[in-house]
Order: structure tokens, then C-alpha cells, then sequence
């Protein structure tokens, strides 16, 4: 897992007793850091709606989490949208590590960097906008989400938030915490890890709290 990953998690700031949602949860590292924030109380849904990531994060689960945290974890396999209607003002915390376009991978790999498209993203954008709106009614007033993508695209990361600012006015707050990664480049909504400024990303971060 790639360390700037390990910085959303931590923001959530899961406190012993929470009920958690990790809307996105494979392959599982930061499924890994809010078990454990869950020592002695609390509830952890870790959700993938693609069978086949959700099948390596029930193992990484089974091999990493204690069993008496594993019997208050549910694995889960719906689209994050569903959660609204399911378990509408239940969660004290959410994390959405979103589905993105994920330039760190065309960093990695020159073939896939021919195929990346501006409309890529503003598909995906929409997708992350549905999971936030969807995270915003499943959410506690009071209760933090953390939203997070691997994609260095502001049509991905500010200006979602920026729509939600728009389409739910006065519904939700973006707090302004500190990174736990002192070189992480402060945006408008949130945190942008770069590559060649922290050694790991691209990451980027916001944190929200729904309004009581």
C-alpha cells in the first residue's frame, strides 16, 4: 500500500465505539487502520461492489484483523449509492476512497497514458459526486467523512467538493485539519500528496462534517 494512503484514514479519525463505513474498501490497507481504531466497541462496514477485489479484501481481513474485531466487521458487496436508503443518518464516520482515472498507474505505465481522457474524468466525477451525496444522508449530523481519490484531475478532487458546496448548501462543512504528511500541498477543500514533493502519492484528500 502506498504510505499517502494511510494520511485519509487517519484524517476519518475513527474513535473507539464508531460506526464506520468504507464505502470503497479493496483491496483493504485502510479497512486495516480503521479495525483498528475499533479495540473495543464499535461497528466497521467494509463495502466493494466488484466481486472480485471484495473476495482479496475478505482475505486480507481474515489475515490481518483479530477475530473479536472481525465479528463486529461486514463485508459487503452494494453499490456505495444504496447506502442512503439503507442506513440513512447511522454512521459517525465514512470513507470514500473513490473510484478515479488514477494517473498514478499512467505514471507507472506509458501505454495506458495514450488512452486517458479529459472525459474519462468528467464521467468518473460524476460517480464520486453520487458516493458523496450518498455518504452526506448515511452520515450522523456530526459525522465526519473523508473523501479520497489517487487522481491528480481537479475535475476529481476541489471541484466535487465545490459541487456538493453548490447542490447541498449549508448541509455540510469542510474542515480545515492538518495532513499528517507536513509536504502535502494545502488545496481549496483539502490535500494534494505529489510524487515528487512527499516520495508517494498522488493522493488527494478532503474532510467534511455533516452539520448537526
Amino acid at each position: 500500500m502506498d504510505p499517502a494512503s494511510i494520511a485519509p484514514a487517519q484524517a476519518l479519525a475513527v474513535e473507539d465505539g464508531d460506526q464506520v463505513l468504507d464505502m470503497c474498501a479493496a483491496p483493504g490497507g485502510k479497512s486495516l487502520i480503521l479495525a483498528e481504531a475499533l479495540k473495543n466497541s464499535g461497528e466497521l462496514i467494509a463495502n466493494e461492489v466488484s466481486e472480485a477485489r471484495r473476495e482479496r479484501l475478505k482475505k486480507v481481513i481474515q489475515q490481518y484483523i483479530p477475530r473479536d474485531v472481525r465479528d463486529r466487521m461486514w463485508v459487503t458487496g452494494r453499490d456505495g449509492g444504496q447506502f442512503a436508503r439503507s442506513h440513512p443518518e447511522y454512521f459517525d464516520r465514512i470513507l470514500i476512497d473513490a473510484p478515479c482515472s488514477g494517473e498514478r498507474h499512467l505514471m507507472q505505465n506509458s501505454s495506458e497514458l495514450s488512452e486517458w481522457k479529459k472525459n474519462r474524468s468528467e464521467k468518473l466525477a460524476q460517480r464520486q459526486y453520487a458516493l458523496l451525496t450518498a455518504a452526506l444522508v448515511a452520515a450522523k449530523p456530526g459525522g465526519r467523512i473523508v473523501y479520497s481519490t489517487c487522481s491528480v484531475s481537479n475535475l476529481e478532487d476541489d471541484l466535487v467538493i465545490d459541487r456538493l458546496s453548490k447542490k447541498k448548501e449549508g448541509q455540510f462543512q469542510v474542515l480545515d485539519t492538518l495532513s499528517p504528511i507536513p509536504e502535502a500541498e494545502k488545496t481549496k477543500n483539502g490535500f494534494q500528496i505529489w510524487p515528487d514533493r512527499c516520495h508517494q502519492g498522488p493522493i488527494y484528500y478532503a474532510v467534511l462534517q455533516k452539520n448537526q
